[in-house]
């Protein structure tokens, strides 16, 4: 599993990037949002997800950080919903706008973008609700603007032998409840007491 790549950017498309990392042209398909964020800037990060459509296939998808990844992975666990409809959601609203409808139930704006039809919308909004409701996902949100330090903490956890997905969840309850303005060692030692 690769977590990001960072390197030159060679190409850039509304639906893709090329990043060039040591003589190696990876393609990520991207959202507009992540489109705009990028800019024209030499050296790009994307934060990465990769899906296999068939067993030999992978497809590389990309996003300007880690709340936008989070997002696409909350809407591809949902039956019916692939990585190119998530991508599409993604290009078409906001995250903001995709977590708000899912809140307040705006089946009418989720069906509004293109592929997404009212069943699937209703799903959506049924099975991702109550992670909405519950701050599991809009949290990313915030955590994200300090999303180096977490990286970090969560490196160091996992390679002290702690489950990733555990340590993930205690690092952003952490940085929820204390703030972003702590040092790596703080935030490790926060983390081990709520493991």
């Amino acid at each position: 599993m690769i977590y990001h790549i960072e390197g030159k950017l060679v190409e850039k498309t509304p639906t893709y990037a090329v990043i060039d990392v040591a003589g190696v042209g990876y393609i990520m398909q991207i959202s507009l949002n992540t489109f705009t964020k990028i800019g024209d800037s030499e050296k790009c990060k994307l934060y990465t997800e990769q899906m296999y459509v068939r067993d030999d296939m992978p497809r590389f998808f990309g996003f300007s950080d880690v709340a936008e990844r989070n997002l696409f992975r909350q809407l591809v666990s949902v039956s019916g919903v692939g990585g190119t409809s998530a991508l599409l959601m993604l290009s078409s609203l906001s995250a903001s706008e995709i977590q708000n409808a899912i809140i307040t139930g705006n089946v009418a704006l989720i069906k509004s973008v293109k592929g997404i039809g009212e069943k699937t919308a209703q799903r959506i909004i049924v099975d991702l609700k109550d992670k909405m409701g519950k701050g599991e996902i809009a949290s990313d949100f915030f955590i994200s603007t300090n999303n180096t330090l977490k990286e970090e903490a969560l490196s160091a956890l996992v390679m002290l032998g702690f489950n990733k997905l555990t340590a993930d969840k205690a690092l952003d309850k952490i940085i929820r409840t204390e703030g972003t303005g702590q040092t790596i060692e703080q935030l490790i030692k926060s983390a081990l007491k709520n493991l």
